[in-house]
């Protein structure tokens, strides 16, 4: 008995929860890039590359759950399955990664819209990330995107 408990805590997760995690954090990100009304080339490339360096997952594997994420999104209409699974499979730590991955795709384009930014305090409460928290993960990703700007694109890695 206790060898079976070892073995279900100490086994990776089954495929279906990795992909089922996979592809509610990249639905949730493609509801961020959509709530401006425009999902354009800019956001697509964050989430591909954030989603990428998330699961390291292959560019081929990147497009295969970009597909499948696009898919499911517009067949849904609700964010709580894809926030349930969020909060089931990811620790406080995750979460708040999460929300700093959200804060890039609402800062693609350039421009925070009102509904993005609505978007993103309605996730928060629902995967348990405090207005402190969220308010921290949004001056760490402004911070880093004012670094990178400053930087000019050769000093990026």
């Amino acid at each position: 008995m206790f060898d079976r408990i070892v073995k279900l805590l100490t086994e990776p997760a089954p495929p279906e929860d990795r992909d089922g995690l996979q592809i509610a954090v990249a639905v949730l990100l493609i509801e961020a890039a959509r709530m401006d009304s425009r999902f354009d080339d800019a956001e697509r490339r964050v989430i591909e590359r954030l989603l990428a360096q998330k699961f390291q997952l292959s560019p081929e594997q990147t497009q295969e759950l970009m597909r499948k994420a696009v898919e499911t999104d517009e067949r849904s209409n609700q964010l709580y399955p894809f926030t349930r699974r969020a909060v089931e499979r990811m620790d406080a730590a995750q979460r708040i990664g999460l929300i700093e991955m959200l804060w890039e795709v609402a800062y693609a384009d350039g421009v925070l819209d009102p509904e993005e930014d609505a978007l993103l305090r309605r996730i928060a409460g629902l995967i348990y990330v405090s207005d402190v928290d969220r308010a921290a993960a949004r001056l760490r990703v402004t911070e880093r995107l004012a670094a990178a700007k400053k930087a000019g694109p050769w000093d990026r890695s």
